[in-house]
């Protein structure tokens, strides 16, 4: 089982910065990928970006590319995401998930992520 705890979320002005962290805790050896969603009200959970553990392989949703850096330290299990160019569309409360294993599916599908963290609410003003 892995243990995920987000942070970094919080309220900024549109053309603002954030920086979100995930930190992944117990069997993070059996780690494919980490990965971030994110989900607004009345929403369902929407890929945002992800990196594989082995060799760095990275997907980015189109709404954030150009925008938002996700990278990882494998020292500190730690996977982060750097949010520049914020916009309004941007609020929800945005989530890291494990991917334990290869899939068919690729890094996209919510469905093949198997541990959550609690989320961390980002609000951006207009």
């Amino acid at each position: 089982q892995v243990q995920l705890v987000e942070s970094g979320g919080g309220l900024v002005q549109a053309g603002g910065s954030l920086r979100l962290s995930c930190v992944a805790s117990g069997r993070t050896f059996s780690v494919n990928a980490m990965g971030w969603f994110r989900q607004g009200p009345g929403k369902e959970r929407e890929f945002v970006a992800a990196i594989t553990w082995g060799d760095s392989r990275i997907d980015y949703a189109d709404s954030v590319k150009g925008r938002f850096t996700i990278s990882r330290d494998y020292a500190k299990n730690t996977v982060y995401l750097q949010m520049n160019s914020l916009k309004p569309e941007d609020t929800a409360v945005y989530y890291c998930g494990i991917q334990s294993r290869p899939t068919m599916v690729g890094l996209i599908p919510a469905s093949s992520y198997n541990s959550w963290g609690q989320g961390t609410q980002v609000t951006v003003s207009s």
